[in-house]
């Protein structure tokens, strides 16, 4: 049985980083007692992969990893039996059943992602901003200078944000996150504090991501689905 688990991270968990992540469940499944796949070979380990990395002081309510059980269980049961093991901050929010096979792992299908985004406590734009973000969203081309390991190249991050618009106080952001075209929420807003003509001060951001989802759609018409949304229930 293969099993999609939605989990929160929230609070202090939010430090914790995604190795550390990956481990925290692993011990969790042991204590939960549920029937894990393990591989083959001199060094078994848990058949599991988690969705979508999550950056260390980024909050979360929509995290996914899928994992592989020997035999088959509600998932009403895998939910409680895991939440009886989870530690403050981070919760388990649903167990699905979903197919088996390579195209329908979590990490591959990754297409986009929401966000919140909330500048902390006097680290606001020196600027009226809440009015520019329609102004920045619907320019035909939003050009950053991106950085690798050998080389610097101008991109045009615009096709790769979804939506950009103002939540009260907060920017709502959909973005691409696919491992292709990957895009960071703190780079979509250092770049609209720069097209303001600011400086961005160092940790403005408070960042939650909300979910995390597929593209069932083309590249011309994107049709965006959960991840949740790809499995079922079993009794």
């Amino acid at each position: 049985m293969k099993v999609r688990i939605k989990f929160s991270k929230e609070g202090s968990a939010k430090f914790i980083g995604h190795l550390d992540t990956m481990r925290y469940f692993q011990k969790a499944l042991r204590r939960a007692g549920l029937p894990v796949a393990f591989s083959g070979g001199y060094s078994p380990h848990m058949i599991m992969s988690f969705a979508a990395p999550l950056g260390v002081g980024t909050t979360s309510i929509g995290e996914y990893f899928d994992l592989e059980l020997t035999e088959t269980v509600p998932t009403a049961v895998i939910e409680e039996k895991l939440n009886g093991t989870m530690a403050e901050g981070i919760r388990v929010l649903s167990a699905r059943a979903v197919e088996d096979g390579k195209a329908s792992k979590a990490m591959s299908l990754v297409a986009a992602a929401d966000y919140l985004v909330e500048f902390r406590e006097g680290k606001e734009p020196e600027v009226p901003w809440m009015e520019k973000i329609s102004e920045f969203y619907t320019q035909p081309s939003i050009m950053v200078l991106k950085k690798t390991k050998r080389s610097e190249k101008e991109v045009d991050i615009r096709p790769y944000i979804y939506k950009m618009e103002q939540r009260g106080n907060q920017v709502f952001l959909k973005l691409a996150s696919a491992s292709a075209n990957y895009t960071k929420p703190e780079l979509v807003m250092d770049t609209f504090q720069s097209w303001l003509g600011c400086e961005p001060k160092p940790f403005c951001y408070q960042v939650q991501r909300l979910e995390v989802y597929a593209d069932t759609g083309s590249e011309e018409q994107h049709t965006f689905v959960s991840l949740e949304s790809l499995g079922e229930k079993v009794e």
